[in-house]
């Protein structure tokens, strides 16, 4: 075996073992472990696979029309964040509650100011204050009465945390851990001026259809013989639109799990992960390579050519006129004759 072969079969194996490295332990098929594939010859590595595989061998349908369909995606960068967290107090009285309640969200705010995040970065949002009622059981000689009473009240309130850097995000969770807030309710995502965005990518897209345009009439089709019709469309996604879960585990002793008996089974711990718009279906990406979660916003643009239906030239029938003329004698009588033209 020379030496060029033996490089290139290492090189293919390289290839292989780091589609397996990069694969993890999601999988596609099932959304489940890729671990449990250890017991398939291919290992966690799917080498082939026969969706793609007939996606690259479709046959081609020719048509008299002419299609010309560009899509574009960006991902942009949120350029702030406002961060979401639920606080609930309870104390025996109104008071109470709302001083504790102040309390703990002053110390928040101390926290964050220096980190950066500013008081006018953080806003209230009051949900409810409530009393809390329990039930006292009062014994008769013959039976229980089952009352309730006011024994408090609950207060509960949205914090609201703006920033502008994902490195910030820690410092946010650890100033609410301190208070004994672990309740966060979800992450918002802004861009400040998304009109340049979409701009930026109808440009883009102009030159594709320039360009295909140009392979067209190269091929030797005159555009102008064709009507046209269009449609288009636009889109914006966020990230909380793309996490999608899975469950990682393996249980050994499968001989035990079909018994079924002395088998206290332990809760799974759910998995999430950001899953974005893959790029097989974009002729433009815009920032493909991304470390975080991003806005990833998409135009999309199709023009269908027709053929102009042919016109059918009616000849125009020549219809010959014979001219006559009329002399009257003083007489009275009237001679008709033709008059010749040629």
């Amino acid at each position: 075996m020379n030496k060029s072969l033996l490089m290139r079969l290492l090189i293919i194996a390289l290839f292989y073992n780091s589609y397996a490295q990069h694969k993890g332990n999601y999988s596609n098929i099932d959304q489940s472990i890729s671990r449990q594939n250890i017991l398939s010859k291919a290992g966690n590595a799917i080498i082939y696979n026969p969706v793609i595989g007939q996606r690259i061998n479709r046959p081609l349908s020719p048509t008299n029309q002419l299609i010309i369909d560009v899509q574009a995606l960006q991902n942009v960068v949120a350029s702030s964040y406002t961060a979401i967290f639920n606080i609930s107090q309870i104390a025996p009285t109104a008071e109470e509650a709302n001083r504790l309640m102040s309390e703990r969200i002053g110390n928040i705010k101390k926290s964050l100011s220096a980190e950066g995040i500013l008081e006018k970065d953080i806003a209230i949002d009051v949900i409810s204050f409530v009393p809390v009622y329990e039930i006292e059981v009062e014994k008769k000689l013959f039976s229980k009465t089952y009352t309730e009473v006011p024994k408090g009240f609950e207060l509960q309130q949205n914090i609201h945390i703006r920033f502008t850097k994902t490195h910030q995000f820690e410092p946010i969770l650890t100033a609410c851990a301190k208070e004994e807030v672990y309740n966060l309710v979800k992450v918002d995502y802004f861009i400040e001026n998304i009109r340049e965005v979409y701009s930026n990518l109808q440009d883009k897209l102009l030159e594709v259809i320039d360009d295909k345009k140009a392979y067209y009439t190269t091929l030797g089709f005159d555009l102008t013989d064709y009507n046209i019709s269009i449609a288009d469309d636009k889109y914006c996604y966020f990230p909380k639109d793309f996490y999608q879960s899975y469950q990682a585990f393996n249980s050994i002793s499968f001989e035990a799990l079909k018994k079924n008996k002395g088998v206290t089974k332990a809760k799974k711990q759910t998995s999430y992960y950001y899953q974005p718009l893959t790029y097989e279906n974009y002729d433009i990406v815009l920032n493909p390579s991304i470390l975080e979660p991003v806005v990833q916003i998409g135009m999309h643009i199709k023009l269908v050519y027709t053929p102009k239906p042919k016109e059918n030239k009616k000849e125009e029938s020549k219809i010959e006129t014979k001219h006559k003329y009329y002399v009257i004698s003083p007489n009275g009588p009237i001679d008709v004759q033709e008059l010749k033209t040629q």
